[in-house]
C-alpha cells in the first residue's frame, strides 16, 4: 500500500461544501445526523435529481448515504478519521418516493481504526441497502463526542 499524503482536516470555521452534509453546496444532499442512542441517524428525503433508473435512487448516491452515516458514526466518538475502505451492499432498489432512514455505528473501535455500519431503510422498515467500513484515525479530538468531522 502506498503512502498516504499528509492532509489536514482541520477544516475552516463555516465549511459547508461537503456533498453529504454540506448545508452549503447547491447540488449536495444537506443530511443532518443526530444522535439515536446507537449511533447516528438522519432523514433524506430524495428527489429525482439522484435518480439513476426513473423512479430509483442512484446505487452511488446510496453508497454516499451510506459513507456518510459511517463517517459521522466514527467522527461521534471523538476521533478524526478518514475512510479506508467501504462497502456497499445494494439489497434492492430504492424509490425517490418517500423518506429514507439513514443510520450508522460504531461496531470495532480501536487508537488506530474505526470500524462502522450503516443501513439505509425505507419508511416502512424495509432495509434498501447495508454497509461497513474502516476508518484510519488521524488524531482524537479534544471536544470529544462531537459529530461533525
Amino acid at each position: 500500500m502506498g503512502m498516504w499524503p499528509q492532509v489536514s482536516i482541520d477544516l475552516p470555521e463555516g465549511y459547508g461544501l461537503c456533498f453529504g452534509c454540506g448545508q452549503d453546496n447547491p447540488i449536495g444532499l444537506k443530511m443532518k445526523f443526530a444522535p439515536d442512542g446507537k449511533g447516528v441517524s438522519a432523514i433524506f428525503n430524495p428527489d429525482a435529481r439522484y435518480q439513476g433508473w426513473p423512479g430509483y435512487l442512484h446505487g452511488g448516491i446510496v453508497a454516499c448515504l451510506l459513507d456518510e452515516a459511517m463517517s459521522h458514526a466514527a467522527g461521534a466518538t471523538g476521533a478524526r478519521c478518514v475512510t479506508a475502505r467501504f462497502e456497499t451492499r445494494l439489497k434492492r432498489l430504492t424509490p425517490i418516493s418517500g423518506p429514507l432512514t439513514v443510520t450508522g455505528h460504531v461496531t470495532r473501535k480501536t487508537r488506530k481504526v474505526i470500524e462502522c455500519a450503516a443501513a439505509v431503510s425505507l419508511a416502512d422498515g424495509t432495509v434498501a441497502a447495508e454497509g461497513n467500513a474502516t476508518h484510519f484515525v488521524i488524531n482524537a479530538r479534544p471536544e470529544a463526542g462531537r459529530n461533525d468531522r
